[in-house]
């Protein structure tokens, strides 16, 4: 019961949003590896993209930009991390700042490490002061998928589920780049490419939220998996989809009869 109240949680959240969908911002980031960091410091922000749920119209925000504006060529972007970070990050939180009333809908961007707290922190370190995101504007569709369909929506692959599941759902992911590649692209100063990843992520990223919105996300999990093996898990099945309902109505009705029509000629 506890899991098909989470996934009725979830589902109605998500149908809340999904009537003011110009209120919704899609958002993914790439950052520095912090695998390869040696030094203790926090990963550096590279690029940041936001877009509207509606309109599709996409806001980016990044380093090699900074560096044009700035006239600074892109080979010499090393010498300039700080002032370039800096000033990218003045953009995004203007942005976000004056957008308090929207739903940020993101992918395990939770922790430190990765998510819209490291952004925070970066900025910090870069003597900022950060708007922060309020938690009840946050919709984090890695968790929200498990709520609906269960941890089995998406096997890890060998890039993860995200990766995994544009795969099975034949989204395009031209000029995606996985984790190490990304961490490859920026030690390399392929601020460019690490860019152009961030745009192809949150387009993904919004490609499985409408497919999830119309119900036309393929998943890998099965009926027990989603529902459970309980009886209030056939009415619940049975409630999202209407045609099902349908078809027990009229085996209902048609056994009614027989049943009456049986008493009758008795």
């Amino acid at each position: 019961m506890f899991k098909l109240q989470q996934r009725k949680s979830t589902l109605e959240k998500i149908s809340k949003i999904s009537n003011t969908l110009e209120l919704v911002l899609i958002i993914h980031y790439s950052c520095e590896s912090f695998f390869n960091i040696q030094d203790g410091r926090t990963p550096r922000i590279t690029s940041i993209a936001i877009q509207n749920a509606r309109t599709s119209q996409t806001e980016s925000f990044s380093i090699h930009k900074m560096a044009e504006i700035d006239n600074i060529n892109i080979a010499d972007i090393k010498n300039h991390y700080d002032a370039l970070e800096r000033k990218m990050l003045d953009e995004y939180f203007q942005y976000i700042e004056k957008r308090d009333q929207y739903t940020f809908v993101h992918w395990n961007m939770r922790d430190i490490n990765y998510g819209f707290s490291a952004i925070e922190h970066r900025y910090q370190v870069l003597k900022g002061s950060p708007f922060k995101v309020p938690d009840d504007k946050k919709l984090d569709f890695a968790i929200a998928l498990i709520d609906i369909y269960s941890k089995s929506y998406s096997g890890h692959g060998e890039y993860g589920r995200f990766y995994n599941l544009i795969k099975i759902n034949d989204i395009t992911s031209r000029a995606m780049l996985n984790g190490k590649q990304e961490a490859d692209a920026f030690e390399n100063e392929k601020f460019i490419e690490l860019h152009q990843s961030t745009l192809r992520k949150v387009n993904c990223l919004s490609d499985i939220f409408y497919k999830t919105l119309d119900k036309s996300l393929v998943t890998e999990a099965n009926f027990r998996d989603v529902y459970g093996l309980y009886p209030e898990a056939l009415s619940e099945y049975i409630r999202e989809h209407w045609l099902w309902g349908l078809i027990v109505m009229i085996a209902i009705t048609f056994g009614f009869i027989l049943n009456v029509n049986g008493f009758l000629t008795k």
